[in-house]
């Protein structure tokens, strides 16, 4: 009779403490236990103690008769703390696993009890099926480095300044219109406040200047900011030795990737992760197929938009720019091919799919190098 396999690595369960928190803004509540069979002890403290952390898990290891140097496998929801705890944990010798909230079982009952101490005994018993080998019940986070964190800055900075930009000017030009006034541009509106006068002929209030001046100052200060940030970035382009920068140059040779475009897609999706097969970036966009079949019945729901939309979204714009500056590749032929020829329905469902196929082949491209079949490349 073979003797069974045995997983050396991985610690019995019940010499491991297992802890689940609940991260609040002013208390945290721990969870733990060292199986399913022991019930949880629960204790609550302030939050972003690490001292007090831990504290209560060697109070809970002495509490379970586990020895002083068992191993402790921690986790919880992430939130607006980020991943600093799963740092320090990790760094403490901590197993730390950050979970996607959204992805985590819930009763589907109307009405469910929820409170703290509710919460982590429940992440906890997730947390035992997780360890068991148990797979679909939750997502576990991919935790980027510190680095590849800060990478993202310069973007969703500009990002959050471009939003900021759109909002002022609609405001501006909401408060004139409100006025019977429409400029043909707003380059000269300090210059022209004086001379501006309501549907009437009237001068404009004086309290409705001073609010366009107070708009302005802040486009103005908006824009300069964002002028320094594209500044910035441009230069760590040209200078940088960074990986992730040459893989927005390697990006950037391909016709039909823009600057904002090849930059995006690294830094917020392939310099950090590591994919495994084409699903899981498939996945990561949301463009992956959602069926429904229950006995003779039969049905597609469309793309399960799980991930994120920011990406998706330019993964559609880049769809469509590929078939314009792209018409010979092999893919542009097949879009053509599959659904140029049909209606506009159609074409929009034929270029979610070509979206996947094209982010796909960007992926296997800045990974080994392998060009998309027929795409030229920038002079």
């Amino acid at each position: 009779m073979p003797t069974p396999t045995t997983h050396t690595d991985q610690p019995r369960p019940d010499s491991t403490l297992h802890v689940a928190l609940d991260l609040g803004n002013t208390s945290w509540c721990l969870a733990g236990a060292p199986g399913v069979a022991a019930p949880a002890r629960v204790r609550a403290f302030p939050a972003r103690s690490l001292a007090r952390l831990h504290a209560e898990l060697a109070s809970a290891g002495q509490h379970f008769g586990l020895p002083a140097d068992a191993p402790v496998v921690l986790c919880y929801e992430a939130g607006r703390d980020g991943f600093w705890l799963q740092r320090a944990c990790t760094a403490a010798g901590i197993v730390a696993l950050v979970v996607d909230s959204s992805s985590i079982e819930v009763s589907r009952r109307a009405r469910r009890a929820k409170t703290d101490r509710l919460d982590a005994t429940a992440l906890l018993r997730l947390l035992f099926r997780h360890t068991a080998g148990e797979r679909g019940h939750w997502r576990v986070l991919h935790v980027p480095t510190v680095e590849e964190e800060d990478r993202r800055q310069v973007h969703r900075e500009l990002a959050r300044l471009t939003q900021e930009r759109t909002r002022a000017v609609n405001r501006l030009k909401g408060l004139l219109a409100l006025h019977g006034i429409r400029l043909t541009s707003l380059r000269a509106v300090p210059d022209q406040l004086p001379h501006l006068s309501q549907w009437d002929g009237t001068p404009l209030p004086p309290g409705v200047c001073e609010r366009i001046q107070l708009i302005w100052a802040r486009l103005t200060l908006i824009q300069a900011q964002r002028t320094a940030l594209v500044r910035a970035r441009r230069t760590l382009l040209e200078t940088a030795t960074d990986p992730a920068i040459q893989m927005v140059r390697r990006l950037l040779q391909l016709r039909g990737v823009g600057e904002v475009s090849a930059w995006l897609l690294t830094m917020e999706l392939f310099s950090w992760r590591r994919f495994r097969n084409r699903r899981e970036v498939a996945g990561v966009l949301g463009l992956t197929a959602t069926p429904q079949a229950s006995g003779d019945r039969r049905r597609e729901l469309g793309i399960g938009k799980g991930g994120s939309a920011l990406l998706r979204g330019l993964a559609m714009e880049l769809a469509w720019g590929w078939l314009r500056y792209q018409p010979a590749s092999a893919l542009s032929r097949w879009y053509r091919t599959r659904f140029a020829a049909g209606g506009s329905r159609q074409r929009r469902i034929g270029i979610v799919a070509l979206a996947r196929r094209l982010m796909i082949a960007l992926w296997r491209y800045v990974e080994t190098g392998q060009v998309p079949a027929g795409a030229t490349m920038k002079a």
